[in-house]
């Protein structure tokens, strides 16, 4: 509602009433967002012009929304050579001396994939991740003003800590006064851009298959869900920890990776034994579809 505000006030600061054209030109979608995000944008608009109808207070009809697009995207299933050839590729990128810019990607690339890839974090959160948040003592990271204002903590393995203390008695001997976590040469975090274009082009360099850092994220929840298999009880529990750990703000986020885990006939066949087939039954030869 603030945005539709600033909206009116911007471009027709001189109405003193609600009309069409400040309805119709808020409602068109913008050259940044998808469509399901203008879909959000304008849903708070569309209630509050109904509720100015049914109290007989507008003529202004509601615009109609985009209609609403599902996401067919499905992550990519690392394999355990794809990610260690990955890793490998991170460890060794090369910099001239001379080339301060060069100097810190090669520093950064390793620590921030892996904080990625071992805490499931989303990009944009360890893109903007401060100093004062990262406590490298306890190896505790607090994620502040995050997707959803949903604030949550995330523990670091002690191998990644180790990595993160290194990294920041680095980075203290170049920009001892630095507010983010991870910065570029002009000491100002970096942008969503350089994480992807970076991943883009290491992962390229040793392997054929299509994937984005984004994705890191999928893989650590499923490769999760994929170890409590014979967990019982427990199982409920972990989940409910992932589910924090990955800030989301309920468990019906964290259950939709059960839909993209890409063992998950091998674990329902192992798990099952000969129940399998009653459960998934074979196709007969000429039953096939072609």
């Amino acid at each position: 509602m603030r945005a539709f505000d600033r909206h009116c006030n911007e471009l027709y600061p001189e109405n003193d009433k609600l009309t069409q054209e400040m309805v119709d030109s808020f409602f068109v979608k913008r050259p940044t967002e998808t469509i399901n995000s203008c879909r959000q944008r304008c849903y708070l608009v569309s209630e509050f012009i109904k509720y100015l109808q049914e109290r007989e207070q507008t003529n202004v009809i509601v615009p109609e929304r985009p209609r609403k697009r599902r996401n067919t995207y499905i992550p990519h299933a690392f394999s355990h050579e794809e990610l260690s050839d990955f890793f490998e590729a991170c460890d060794n990128l090369r910099y001239l001396p001379n080339r301060i810019d060069m100097k810190i990607r090669s520093m950064t690339a390793p620590v921030i994939f892996r904080l990625l890839y071992s805490t499931g974090m989303r990009t944009i959160e360890a893109l903007s991740l401060r100093c004062e948040h990262v406590d490298l003592t306890e190896g505790v990271i607090s994620i502040v003003g995050t997707k959803g204002y949903n604030e949550h903590y995330i523990v670091l393995h002690d191998s990644m800590l180790e990595l993160m203390q290194q990294f920041n008695q680095k980075m203290d001997c170049i920009f001892p006064d630095r507010e983010y976590f991870f910065v570029s040469r002009d000491n100002v975090r970096f942008n969503s851009s350089w994480l992807s274009a970076n991943f883009r082009i290491i992962w390229d360099s040793v392997n054929s298959s299509h994937a984005t850092a984004y994705d890191l994220r999928h893989n650590y929840a499923i490769e999760n869900i994929n170890r409590w298999t014979n967990e019982g009880f427990n199982f409920y529990d972990k989940i409910a920890y992932l589910s924090k750990s990955m800030g989301h703000v309920t468990l019906e986020s964290t259950k939709y990776y059960y839909s993209i885990v890409p063992n998950l006939s091998s674990i329902m066949m192992n798990q099952t034994n000969e129940t399998f087939d009653w459960i998934v039954p074979e196709v007969n030869t000429d039953e096939e579809i072609y």
